[in-house]
């Protein structure tokens, strides 16, 4: 979670959960929040690969 106010960004990933929600649910959320924002980052300093590069890394077929 990025910028100065992640507090409020917390608080609200709790009030959209759902009011039966667990803790694991909640983890969940901040952790798909977390790397969304890091692949973002990634993605604006250039720290990108093309489908091909990922393939040939790991052996797939084009």
């Amino acid at each position: 979670m990025q910028g100065q106010n992640i507090k409020a960004e917390a608080h609200a990933l709790v009030e959209n959960l759902s009011n039966g929600a667990s803790w694991d649910d909640l983890m969940k959320e901040i952790y798909v929040r977390q790397a969304i924002e890091s692949g973002l980052a990634d993605s604006r300093a250039g720290r990108v690969a093309t489908v091909q590069e990922v393939r040939e890394k790991y052996g797939l077929p084009a």
